[in-house]
């Protein structure tokens, strides 16, 4: 079973709810039909297609979810690290897909991170006003693991940017 076949099996809220009966111990479609409160036929259509899924086995009569099928499908749809073998740990970490999803606490690990940020997004010599910095570091900050101001900052602190008059600076 793929990730997407799961998750098309379990897209229908009647399904979902007959899956839910069958997980809190619901064993025959008479049980589920009554812990549902779906019509008998609905959950006779309902366990074929997650049989057919391969979320529900039917051994003996009895229904059960097919766990064993479940920790395969989880297994095997983790996302692959796609970093590049080279790529320093630290960014595999605390950057997904370009976008910072934390920040380190042990200095020397920040300042690598900030040290790839910096150089990523500002040119040496170049000398950028406020406004530029912060349009800069907001995409790295999309999913929240920190904020532009606090990103700016450290810069600073770290000595990665210069500030002098509002205008930043990457030696």
């Amino acid at each position: 079973m793929t990730a997407h076949a799961l998750a098309g099996a379990l897209a229908d809220d009647g399904r979902r709810r007959i899956f839910a009966a069958i997980v809190l111990g619901a064993t025959s479609a008479t049980e589920v039909a009554e812990r549902a409160g779906l019509p008998a036929r609905v959950v006779l259509t309902g366990v074929r297609r997650l049989t057919d899924a391969g979320l529900v086995t039917g051994a003996d009569g009895a229904l059960a979810a097919d766990e064993a099928s479940l920790r395969a499908t989880a297994r095997d749809s983790r996302p692959a690290d796609d970093a590049e073998p080279g790529v320093d740990p630290v960014l595999r970490t605390f950057l997904r897909a370009g976008v910072l999803v934390g920040m380190p606490a042990q200095r020397g690990r920040r300042r690598a991170l900030l040290a790839h940020i910096a150089e990523q997004s500002f040119a040496p010599g170049t000398r950028y006003p406020e406004r530029a910095v912060d349009d800069a570091l907001k995409p790295w900050c999309a999913t929240g693991g920190s904020d532009h101001a606090t990103l700016r900052r450290y810069l600073i602190d770290e000595q990665l940017l210069t500030r002098e008059g509002g205008i930043y600076q990457r030696l």
